[in-house]
């Protein structure tokens, strides 16, 4: 029994690496709905070879794809990702932008901290509030002063609530 086990273990991680093979090769398809399944599935296989391609997706020339890429990387929370993304914080599209500071986020780099400052002033409130909930997540004092100008501008209440949010995270304080 034991070698029965032992033997499906290694077809199941024979099969992993086929699969991971395929779908880093599916990142080129000139299929959006195959190139964003590759995307998916390498952002939750947990692997660090899938880095370097999801990188390169970065990319592409379909938004969403680039915005899915951007939610791999940080699921993969790798650091190699964090120069890439960095420039998608001024990308024109606010679902790239936001995609791109939530990755941030989730990798927890601090290197992030300055160019997700620039996002608290962002058009568009959805991508306020995760910048504001990505610096929260860095635990970073530098975004402290920002955050705290921040909240005496915003008028958006649920923006409010992130700064917040994040101010309680970065400082322990329980006052914001």
């Amino acid at each position: 029994m034991e070698r029965s086990v032992k033997r499906l273990m290694e077809d199941r991680e024979k099969r992993r690496e086929e699969n991971i093979k395929k779908y880093i090769e599916q990142l080129t398809d000139e299929s959006t709905p195959y190139r964003l399944r590759a995307v998916e599935a390498l952002g939750r296989c947990a692997d660090p070879r899938a880095v370097e391609p999801l990188i390169a997706t970065l990319h592409d020339t379909e938004i969403e794809v680039r915005w899915v890429t951007t939610q791999a990387l940080g699921r993969l929370h790798d650091s190699r990702a964090v120069d890439p993304l960095l420039p998608l914080l001024t990308d024109p599209d606010h679902w790239v932008r936001r995609g791109a500071a939530w990755a941030l986020g989730e990798i927890g780099d601090r290197r992030a901290v300055e160019p997700l400052l620039s996002l608290l002033t962002d058009r568009k409130k959805d991508v306020r509030i995760t910048a504001a909930d990505a610096l929260g997540k860095l635990h970073d004092t530098r975004a402290t002063g920002p955050l705290s100008g921040a909240l005496q501008v915003e008028e958006e209440p649920e923006v409010r609530t992130a700064i917040r949010r994040a101010l309680r995270e970065i400082t322990g304080e329980i006052e914001f």
